[in-house]
């Protein structure tokens, strides 16, 4: 799967899923997850129980250097 572009991250929901996120920052699913339960992620995430989130915003500041 190719990594998604900018604008395209733009256009997602306000949270995506961690499989989704870590395609878009380049990294696979188990390694955000791993740093998600560490409390090292480089994006926001938000915790439904077990599950959790990333929140998009986070993302597009990540790759936009902010």
């Amino acid at each position: 799967m190719p990594a998604p572009t900018l604008s395209e991250i733009r256009k997602w929901p306000a949270v995506v899923s961690v499989p989704k996120a870590a395609t878009a920052i380049g990294c696979s699913k188990s390694y955000l997850h791993e740093l998600i339960k560490r409390g090292e992620s480089p994006v926001k995430t938000l915790a439904y129980g077990r599950r959790h989130v990333v929140v998009t915003a986070s993302i597009v500041a990540l790759l936009e250097g902010a």
